[in-house]
């Protein structure tokens, strides 16, 4: 029995394989080391002038290392960098006063800044630090916002995982010890946990962050080296990263403990 031409037509049609959708352009690049704007705009078909307006580089300026580069055009420029510096109630310091955390919160201050998020966006957030650390910090993260390095996530933003939270000052002990954390003094900060996490042995916190053990990878929030590490070492902390008895990528504090 021969079949209606419409029957046909549809077989055909449907035999056909549907064509493969075509991958989505890169939004945005992660700098790494040697990487001029000639280079990423050749790489991604994009003008280098294009690349100066929408990341707000000036001519002359360097690229630098862990830098957030956007490839597409925003919607609007980043707004200016801000911040601001508020005292600590004690009910933020110290949930439990039974815990008798070491240092009152007069000692200590709420530091907020802007930051850009993994989106490319200016979000505002906070970290608590001891008081004598507030103007260094605030210098740190001016710097980590003008050379575009992004931030997972900060206070006050509502998280399910707070393994993703950059954070300072934190009343606890040391992982598996009974000793004060430098966090609980307000003199450490963690910047990215999952993405520079800590590595000591077989253990790993945050437990989900294998993949970004590999080190060599230039991927968001990543913290090397020769990019985003100065701007806290530059105000005189001291880089987990360093470490010989274990790797804490994510720690930064001013003994070096």
């Amino acid at each position: 029995m021969r079949r209606p031409l419409s029957a046909l037509v549809c077989a055909i049609l449907l035999a056909v394989p549907a064509p493969v959708a075509a991958a989505p352009p890169a939004s945005a690049y992660v700098i790494r080391p040697g990487d001029t704007l000639s280079s990423i705009s050749q790489r991604y078909d994009v003008r280098v002038a294009h690349l100066r307006e929408w990341n707000g580089i000036a001519r002359g300026e360097p690229l630098r290392v862990d830098g957030l580069l956007r490839l597409t055009a925003p919607k609007s420029p980043l707004p200016a960098w801000r911040t601001r510096v508020l005292t600590v109630t004690a009910a933020e310091a110290n949930g439990d006063p039974a815990r008798k955390c070491p240092v009152p919160a007069a000692d200590l201050r709420k530091i907020w800044v802007r930051y850009l998020g993994f989106d490319a966006r200016a979000h505002d957030g906070w970290v608590i630090m001891h008081r004598t650390l507030a103007a260094p910090v605030q210098r740190a993260f001016r710097r980590l916002y003008r050379w575009r390095f992004p931030i997972m996530a900060m206070a006050p933003m509502v998280v399910e995982d707070k393994t993703v939270l950059t954070l300072g000052y934190e009343c606890r002990f040391v992982a598996g010890t009974t000793r004060w954390s430098q966090h609980s003094y307000g003199l450490a900060i963690d910047i990215n946990p999952r993405q520079n996490p800590m590595i000591r042995g077989d253990y790993l916190d945050p437990p989900n962050s294998r993949t970004w053990l590999a080190r060599e990878r230039y991927w968001p929030g990543m913290m090397h080296e020769d990019g985003a590490v100065p701007a806290f070492t530059a105000e005189g902390f001291y880089w987990g990263g360093r470490w010989k008895t274990l790797l804490d990528y994510m720690h930064f504090s001013t003994n070096d403990r």
